[in-house]
């Protein structure tokens, strides 16, 4: 008899086990899409939670009215850039599109001074002259490769709009979380669950990670590619929006936007008179520079993990997410870095 309950009671808990992990399952399935966006927003409402606290009490404890107004300038932030330099990039292709149909399209003669690029002077000045003599022969040319990179720009294009769709979704998430009281309790519980008495210390881990990177990495890109897309912009620079893409990516893998600035600056000294291309060279060259006084003032003492974890972390959470993953990525491989070298570097007790 007492071996038919034990076994009945095991059949019991095997099937709600079963049962559970099937909900478990099921559930992860339908949020999986939404990944991203949950992680994003997570990671912003840790950021944010500091001036949240700080805003909050300067206008009468007041969380709901403090969490509105900092979801409202992030809004503001990411739409107003994001609208400018994408209508750029669109009134240029369709200018460009127009004028090439009406055949009114036509490219100016390169200056002698482009054959003194190095490494690449005379491959662009044969090309640039082809392509200002024949246009329509040099499209025939080379349709191949212009349909081939057209296409991967439109990709590229239409993965910057879901991206900034998504931070837009989860900066709202964000001011959400703010909100919502116990929050940061909950999460403290959480990490007690999964680490036990080393739970709180891997909170406070995750918000000083978090933090760093988003101060001294994120912001610091989005600041440089914000002076550096508002000098493309006016200085005329076609694209200009593409390139500032261009510059926000590098400067979110740690590599000098000067890359893209120099050819940049010597675009503007082929096609302006000399005094405001010096002008806007030395002000492109000095928005490249930033990062050298912004850095200090964001971060503080050096960085919150090696410049290798986060390339690693860039690049793989762009291949695994697409343009979100610029973001999270980096973020999510920091705090796995810091726990990994906080548990390593944990003090035996001593027998």
């Amino acid at each position: 008899m007492d071996n038919q309950i034990t076994t009945k009671n095991i059949y019991d808990v095997m099937i709600r086990l079963a049962f559970l992990a099937l909900i478990i399952a099921w559930s992860l399935m339908i949020l999986f899409p939404f990944t991203s966006i949950l992680l994003w927003g997570f990671i912003l409402g840790i950021a944010m939670m500091p001036l949240h606290k700080s805003l909050s009490a300067k206008i009468g404890d007041r969380p709901k009215l403090a969490s509105f107004i900092i979801v409202l300038s992030g809004l503001v932030l990411i739409l107003v850039p994001g609208w400018l330099f994408l209508g750029s990039i669109i009134d240029g292709a369709r200018d460009l599109k127009t004028n090439f149909d009406a055949g009114t399209l036509s490219i100016p003669p390169p200056t002698e001074k482009v054959k003194g690029w190095p490494l690449i002077g005379d491959a662009v000045y044969g090309f640039w002259s082809s392509a200002s003599s024949s246009l329509e022969q040099t499209v025939a040319q080379y349709k191949d490769q212009i349909i081939d990179y057209g296409t991967a720009f439109i990709k590229g294009l239409m993965s910057s709009l879901s991206g900034g769709l998504q931070m837009i979704v989860s900066l709202i998430i964000a001011g959400v979380l703010l909100v919502v009281p116990g929050v940061g309790d909950s999460s403290r519980k959480l990490f007690r669950k999964l680490a036990g008495g080393k739970g709180d210390d891997f909170a406070d881990v995750i918000v000083k990670t978090v933090g760093n990177v988003v101060k001294g990495v994120l912001g610091v890109a989005f600041i440089q590619a914000f002076i550096i897309g508002i000098g493309f912009l006016l200085a005329g620079v076609p694209f200009a929006g593409l390139w500032t893409l261009i510059v926000l990516m590098l400067a979110i893998l740690q590599i000098p936007p000067t890359l893209v600035v120099i050819p940049v600056i010597i675009y503007l000294f082929s096609v302006l008179n000399t005094v405001p291309a010096i002008l806007w060279s030395v002000f492109l060259f000095l928005g490249g520079m930033s990062d050298n006084v912004l850095k200090p003032i964001l971060l503080g003492k050096g960085a919150p993990v090696p410049m290798l974890v986060i390339f690693l972390g860039v690049i793989g959470g762009f291949m695994l997410s697409g343009f979100i993953g610029l973001f999270t990525g980096a973020i999510v491989v920091s705090i796995g870095y810091k726990m990994l070298v906080s548990w390593i570097n944990e003090t035996e007790p001593q027998e």
